[in-house]
C-alpha cells in the first residue's frame, strides 16, 4: 500500500489547521470602552455586524472612560471608543492616537425618585444641582473617572458648587450599578440615556431633568497610536473606525432600539 498520499493529507490537515487558527488569531482585536456602549447593549447589536461584514472580532474591555484612556495609554488596546471629548482630544494631542473620529452621540438625564423631594424637575441641570445640594438630598455619583463622570464634576462646576450636600456618595463603579444603587436608596443620579433606557431595575427611579443642551454626550473613535506602540494592530483598528462611520455602520447604530427608543445617534463626519 502507498502510504504517502494519507501522510500528505494528513500533513495538509496539519498546516491548514495551523493556518486557521494563526489567521483567527491575527483578526481578533482589543477594544477599550466605557460602560455605556456595553450596558446599553449597544455593542452586541454592533459588532457581530461588524464581524460579519469584515471577519474580524472584537474583544471589548468596558471600564469607565479615564480607566479606556489610561488602558490605550500603556498600548494594552488596540481601538479606543468613549466619550469625553476634552480627555479624548488631550489623548490626540499627546500622540497617542493619529486621529479623533466622532461617531455618535446620545444625552445625559439626572434620574431620581419619581416624588422629586429635592424639586429638581425641569431642563436646568446646573439649577436641578443646587436643589438637591440644598436639600441635602441622596445623590449616588459614580465617582470612577468615567465620561459620565467627568461630565456630572463640569455640572456642579457649573452650579458653582464645591460643597454637594451631605447626602452625596461616590460608588466608585459603573453606570449599571450607580443606577441599582439609586434604585434601592431612592437617591438621584446622572446616567446617560443610553444605559438608563436599558436598565432594568428602575424601582422609583424616573426622568427628572432632561433637554439641557449641556447634558449633549458626544462619543469618539481613535486607533492606539502604531508608532507609540508597534505591537497593536492599527489597520484591524483603522477598519473598524473605517466601518462604524461609513454609512452601514452608521446605519447599524441607528437601528438599535428598546422597546421603540433610539438610543445612540449617529453624526460621523461632524466636527463633535
Amino acid at each position: 500500500m502507498n502510504t504517502i498520499p494519507v501522510s500528505r493529507r494528513a500533513f495538509a490537515v496539519v498546516l491548514l489547521s495551523f493556518t486557521c487558527g494563526f489567521a483567527h488569531a491575527q483578526s481578533t482585536m482589543v477594544m477599550a470602552s466605557t460602560t455605556s456602549t456595553e450596558q446599553s447593549g449597544l455593542f452586541k447589536h454592533l459588532l457581530p455586524e461588524f464581524s460579519k461584514a469584515t471577519g474580524i472580532t472584537v474583544k471589548v474591555v468596558a471600564v469607565g472612560t479615564g480607566q479606556a484612556i489610561d488602558m490605550a495609554r500603556r498600548g494594552d488596546a488596540d481601538v479606543l471608543f468613549v466619550h469625553d471629548r476634552a480627555a479624548e482630544e488631550k489623548y490626540v494631542a499627546e500622540g497617542f492616537a493619529p486621529r479623533r473620529y466622532p461617531v455618535m452621540y446620545n444625552d445625559f438625564v439626572l434620574v431620581g425618585p419619581k416624588t422629586d423631594p429635592a424639586g429638581v424637575r425641569g431642563k436646568d441641570i446646573a439649577q436641578a444641582l443646587k436643589k438637591v445640594a440644598a436639600a441635602n438630598a441622596p445623590f449616588v455619583s459614580r465617582g470612577d473617572k468615567s465620561g459620565t463622570d467627568a461630565a456630572e464634576k463640569r455640572y456642579w462646576a457649573q452650579a458653582g458648587l464645591t460643597n454637594r450636600g451631605s447626602g452625596y456618595k461616590e460608588c466608585g463603579c459603573g453606570m449599571g450599578p450607580a443606577l441599582n444603587i439609586g434604585a434601592s436608596s431612592n437617591a438621584y443620579v446622572l446616567a446617560d440615556r443610553g444605559t438608563w433606557l436599558s436598565f432594568g431595575n428602575r424601582g422609583d427611579l424616573a426622568v427628572l431633568v432632561e433637554g439641557d443642551k449641556r447634558l449633549f454626550n458626544q462619543y469618539g473613535v481613535m486607533t492606539v497610536s502604531p508608532q507609540k506602540f508597534p505591537h497593536v494592530k492599527a489597520a484591524q483598528a483603522q477598519k473598524f473606525i473605517d466601518w462604524v462611520t461609513s454609512p452601514a455602520g452608521q446605519q447599524v447604530i441607528a437601528s438599535y432600539r428598546i422597546n421603540g427608543e433610539q438610543l445612540f445617534f449617529p453624526n460621523s463626519g461632524t466636527d463633535n
